[in-house]
């Protein structure tokens, strides 16, 4: 069983080596976990998925050869990991719940029957008393009542009065695919990072303060300067309009970027950068802030994020006077050039998924602008942009 495992989380395309499986091996033999699926499940996560964005597939791989999710009846009843389950369910049941099992036959009569029923069934069965199937009163399937059962096959209990659910699934996911929190972001973050000491010394050495007292034969302290992430970072918000509907997204952004970059500047624009950015969306009108100002102020070794849908009309990019807001002395696709000629990272994130990109003309002209360095505001396409910015 273990062999399959390695096999299916390898057909997964989760990076596991035969390093990590056979230290997961060891760990078994040498009995470093108790026999519960839980602590199986931790242990085996730990020993073989090495990246956050891997854990679903590693969830649902686990779910598929463990808990028989997609398990044949006929091929596969020999596979039950009847230990497990009794493990794991006397951990849940009151004393009540356990005299009440016992005057069925008991957890051993239990697992023995339905082990039976798995080798003798070869159909489906509906409304039935004895065989695993669905709206009967058979103590293994699901949609029935049976006081004391195993549930299988049901997205939900509905009377509470399974003994043991065969596939609930309480992992949480995570996918290079799915939408950002937070939490995923900084994650994702943090490919961004170029660490060195900078101020005042604050923080104490602890290798070289015991050299030093080794050495002189008294106490010693050494200090160093507080490591701080050097990148710095200046992120450009398009806000309104269509934008409205990714507010929340964009929020989480701004969150996790301003915890991980200390050293970052942000500005709002409208669909389109044109000569004015502005900090304060309350007073934009009158506290507005030219763009030739702001690139001169930051520096070319500043990474550039644009962060909005690309979604207006495309005259808004390419004409004079072509922005729905003000009248623009200059195209918005020149201001974009501008900051790709001066700034050499830079990148656009769009809240909008990928697979909708083609039917939007501005979208793809401003993919164009950019030199094709847009990417999905989702786990994978903020990693892809962080691996550019680290060019």
């Amino acid at each position: 069983m273990f062999v399959h495992f390695f096999h299916e989380l390898k057909n997964a395309n989760i990076p596991v080596s035969l390093r990590e499986y056979l230290m997961l091996l060891e760990a078994l033999d040498k009995n470093v976990i108790e026999n519960k699926v839980e602590d199986f499940y931790f242990l085996s996560r730990a020993s073989l998925v090495k990246d956050e964005r891997n854990l679903d597939k590693f969830d649902q791989v686990f779910g598929h050869v463990f808990k028989g999710l997609d398990l044949t009846l006929e091929d596969h009843a020999h596979q039950l990991p009847e230990e497990w389950l009794k493990a794991l369910t006397e951990k849940f049941l009151t004393e009540e719940e356990k005299a009440e099992i016992e005057k069925l036959g008991g957890w051993e009569k239990i697992m023995e029957t339905l082990k039976k029923r798995l080798e003798e069934q070869e159909k489906r069965h509906e409304g039935g008393n004895k065989m695993i199937g669905t709206a009967g009163t058979s103590p293994f399937g699901a949609n029935g009542y049976n006081p004391e059962g195993v549930r299988i096959g049901q997205k939900e209990g509905r009377h509470g009065k399974a003994v043991k659910v065969w596939d609930k699934r309480e992992y949480k996911n995570l996918d290079d695919q799915v939408e950002l929190g937070t939490r995923n972001i900084k994650v994702a973050l943090r490919r961004l990072r170029k660490f060195a000491r900078e101020g005042a010394q604050t923080e104490l050495d602890l290798p070289d303060t015991i050299k030093s007292t080794a050495s002189n034969g008294y106490l010693d302290i050494k200090m160093v300067a507080e490591r701080r992430n050097k990148v710095k970072l200046l992120v450009l918000f398009d806000i309104g309009g269509s934008m409205d509907s990714h507010i929340k997204l964009c929020e989480e952004l701004f969150s996790a970027a301003r915890t991980e970059f200390k050293n970052m500047e942000y500005f709002y624009f409208h669909n389109c950068l044109y000569e004015g950015v502005w900090k304060d969306n309350r007073r934009r009108h009158n506290e507005k802030m030219n763009t030739w100002d702001v690139l001169h102020k930051y520096p070319a070794d500043y990474k550039v994020i644009f962060v909005g849908d690309a979604t207006m009309s495309p005259y808004e990019i390419t004409y004079a006077g072509g922005s729905v807001e003000h009248w623009n002395e200059e195209p918005g696709a020149i201001w974009l050039e501008r900051v790709t000629q001066i700034y050499e990272s830079a990148v656009w994130l769009n809240p909008v998924a990928e697979r909708h990109w083609e039917y939007t003309p501005s979208l793809q002209i401003i993919k164009q602008v950019m030199g094709e360095r847009m990417f999905p505001l989702t786990l994978g396409g903020l990693d892809r942009a962080m691996r550019e910015l680290s060019r």
